[in-house]
């Protein structure tokens, strides 16, 4: 067709699986959902289709590259992720060497994975509390403990604490079997499987032995100074107004907060209780603390989980 154009991309320096996905399954996704044609020979990524479509495909195609040359393995979502960027006009090439933490003994590279992901790390690198809201999915808890781990290894701080809210999310902790800590420790897991993702597991247990990693239900903050430290406070939808005073008012010096949590998950009684819509609320504008908002474009889980996400904003709205 004569309004057809081909558009090559330099690919070099990039495995081809990573970019190409398994039976070529970005590359095929790519060309389904802008209506072009996709190939990669040898070290050249092709575009061809009309003019209009060859310019949107080669934006996330060129973001895919460079994913792809960090040492990112790529799947489909990652293709539908950076679409709807584009189509949302956030599509942001991140500069070599941005965004990225490169964690001692870990074979590949933690990075941002969508706008609001780089906005997020972004706000964690410049400000000593941040509060990331978003659905489950986006990163945050994930994104939140590769930083406190790059600080730890850096030696920006001294210890890590993490902390969420044991609420009885629909069952009752008394009926749970075992002692205080085996009682709470469904909750925390989550944490501990973040943190098994950024360090060998050995390491990860030395440092709970020696009080280097704390992880700890949110109640043992209560009487603390915590200095030196890198501080998560995760599900703090489920904390209350007296407890995330309690935990903003325990930071000493040279510690820094993440705070995360989901709105629409509240297991409170009182939807009304909870301190992250407080803080919300009463927080903006004070010099040092940013606000990050993650939305269902952001989810890097299973494709369908943006999806289901979806469907339940849109049930709830009526």
């Amino acid at each position: 067709m004569s309004d057809e154009i081909t558009h090559r991309l330099s690919a070099e320096g990039v495995d081809p699986l990573a970019l190409a996905g398994v039976n070529d399954g970005n590359l095929i996704e790519l060309a389904k959902r802008l209506g072009v044609r996709v190939s990669l020979r040898g070290d050249t990524l092709l575009l061809q289709g009309p003019l209009p479509a060859v310019e949107r495909a080669a934006q996330v195609a060129q973001a895919l590259v460079d994913l792809a040359r960090m040492g990112e393995t790529l799947e489909v979502a990652d293709v539908d992720r950076m679409v709807g960027e584009e189509a949302q006009g956030t599509l942001g090439r991140p500069a070599e060497g941005e965004y990225k933490i490169i964690l001692p003994g870990l074979r590949r590279v933690i990075q941002a994975k969508s706008a609001g992901q780089r906005q997020y790390l972004e706000a964690i690198a410049q400000h000593d509390i941040v509060v990331g809201i978003g659905p489950a999915g986006t990163g945050k808890t994930y994104l939140a403990v590769a930083a406190a781990v790059d600080a730890l290894s850096r030696k920006r701080v001294r210890r890590i604490v993490l902390a969420r809210p044991a609420v009885e999310a629909g069952e009752s902790l008394g009926f749970l079997p075992g002692d205080v800590h085996e009682k709470v420790d469904p909750y925390l897991r989550p944490l501990y499987d973040a943190l098994e993702d950024m360090m060998p597991r050995d390491r990860v247990q030395k440092a709970i032995e020696s009080r280097i990693i704390e992880i700890a239900p949110l109640a043992y903050m209560r009487g603390r100074t915590l200095s030196d430290a890198f501080v998560i406070l995760d599900e703090a939808q489920n904390a209350t107004g007296m407890q995330m005073k309690m935990f903003l008012t325990r930071l000493g010096v040279n510690s820094r907060a993440v705070i995360t949590g989901d709105k629409t998950q509240i297991d409170l009684t009182n939807r009304e209780d909870s301190g992250l819509l407080q803080v919300e609320r009463i927080l903006p504008g004070i010099e040092g603390i940013a606000f990050c908002y993650l939305t269902e474009t952001d989810v890097v889980r299973h494709r369908l989980v943006r999806d289901i996400i979806r469907a339940y904003a849109e049930d709830a709205q009526g």
